[in-house]
């Protein structure tokens, strides 16, 4: 007891109990660093940094980082959840000027820093964006003057390779220029980001319009907009392109920042945005051609968002793959079209049309989960190749370059 009194007298914080019933607020002094605490019944009520943050009881026990509750060498989690008691309630509590100091009934001690509580909170990752990005229609992308990325550089130099990652995170297309048109090459550039995604398509993809393949693409119609895979239950995360020979004329590749039109939407239509983040679809690829036999569903809606801050993450947009509507309620469907036109509407704006000349030696990395593309029809001999890339791969490179992935 004289050490609590002593310590009010020199102005020094002290271990607080849980008081059973009545919240108040604490601050620490000085009180201009704008932090402030209560406890509740169930949770703790935190002030700081403008924030203002609630941390239920058992998750501030479960996310303790002590040497006996977390790996730091593996940065992973020691401390098994089950065991720990849903009632739990701190003993005592504490905060100075940088942490936020828990005593539990069992004696341990839990200590969390307060920026590392504002990055963590809910309430805290409510105001972060996941993924940078900048929104793009035609006019947006070419005023950007996007710098295509040297084949040497992107092979041999970090900083080549990381200023192609940025572009590619930020617009959902990069290019890389001076590529020997070979599938071999290409396969080399693509390997130097991610491992390939081997599907129904094979590793690396290698195609004229032979229709040798039960697809559209493997003709030389024009194709609408489109993302592809949309009949994985993951679609693909990121296409390679590299034309390798044309001899003929048309066959421009079309591009559409998906996002920027669902943007469009959300900001005209909240509720049909909403609608169309909710209504699950299935998309389906049957396949019955020479030896190859496929019948492959995806279920999902066309926006895919973050339930915490609505941050569109995927938009799985392919009319031709689409199967029959059978998941959707009788009074929902026609408000579902009405959403589906609007989206489509601002997908076809010719403004936000980007129109891209492929050519040997120009490689184009295209984000499947935010970008459309097709392209016109085509006449004489078109070859490419190219393949996917597992997404997880492609980010990792780039966090370990410095960059938020």
């Amino acid at each position: 007891m004289w050490c609590r009194r002593l310590a009010r007298l020199l102005g020094l914080p002290t271990p607080r109990s849980v008081p059973a019933a009545v919240a108040r607020w604490h601050h620490t002094a000085p009180e201009s660093l704008g932090c402030a605490w209560q406890l509740h019944r169930d949770h703790l009520e935190l002030r700081y940094a403008n924030t203002l943050m609630r941390f239920d009881f058992v998750w501030l026990r479960d996310h303790c980082r002590s040497a006996s509750c977390y790996n730091t060498k593996t940065n992973q989690r020691s401390l098994d959840t089950a065991s720990v008691d849903l009632g739990i309630r701190p003993q005592a509590v504490r905060v100075d000027e940088s942490t936020l100091f828990l005593t539990w009934p069992d004696g341990h001690v839990t200590r969390y820093g307060l920026e590392w509580l504002v990055r963590n909170s809910y309430e805290g990752q409510k105001q972060q964006v996941m993924h940078p990005r900048i929104l793009w229609n035609a006019e947006i992308y070419r005023q950007a003057q996007v710098p295509s990325v040297d084949c040497r550089s992107f092979l041999e130099t970090d900083e080549g390779l990381k200023e192609f990652l940025q572009n590619f995170l930020l617009y959902g297309i990069a290019f890389v220029e001076n590529v020997t048109p070979t599938k071999e090459d290409t396969q080399t550039l693509a390997e130097r980001v991610s491992l390939i995604r081997e599907t129904i398509y094979g590793r690396m993809w290698y195609f004229t319009s032979d229709f040798s393949r039960g697809d559209t693409a493997y003709t030389k119609l024009a194709l609408d907009r489109h993302t592809d895979t949309t009949y994985f239950q993951e679609p693909c995360g990121i296409q390679v392109f590299h034309c390798l020979k044309h001899e003929g004329t048309g066959g421009r590749t079309l591009l559409v920042d998906g996002f920027y039109a669902a943007e469009q939407v959300l900001r005209q239509a909240p509720d049909q945005f909403e609608l169309l983040s909710k209504v699950p679809l299935k998309h389906e690829y049957i396949e019955n051609v020479g030896g190859c036999h496929n019948h492959m569903i995806g279920v999902g809606p066309v926006l895919n968002v973050y339930p915490w801050n609505n941050e569109l993450y995927l938009i799985r947009y392919n009319n031709y793959d689409r199967a029959v509507i059978n998941t959707v309620p009788h009074d929902v469907v026609r408000r579902w079209y009405t959403a589906h036109r609007t989206l489509t509407t601002e997908l076809r704006r010719p403004e936000n049309e980007l129109w891209v000349k492929l050519k040997p030696g120009k490689a184009l990395f295209i984000d499947n989960w935010r970008v459309l593309h097709g392209r016109e029809a085509f006449t004489g001999y078109r070859q490419l190749c190219g393949c996917y890339l597992t997404r997880d791969d492609v980010l990792n490179t780039a966090r370990l370059l410095g960059l938020q992935a």
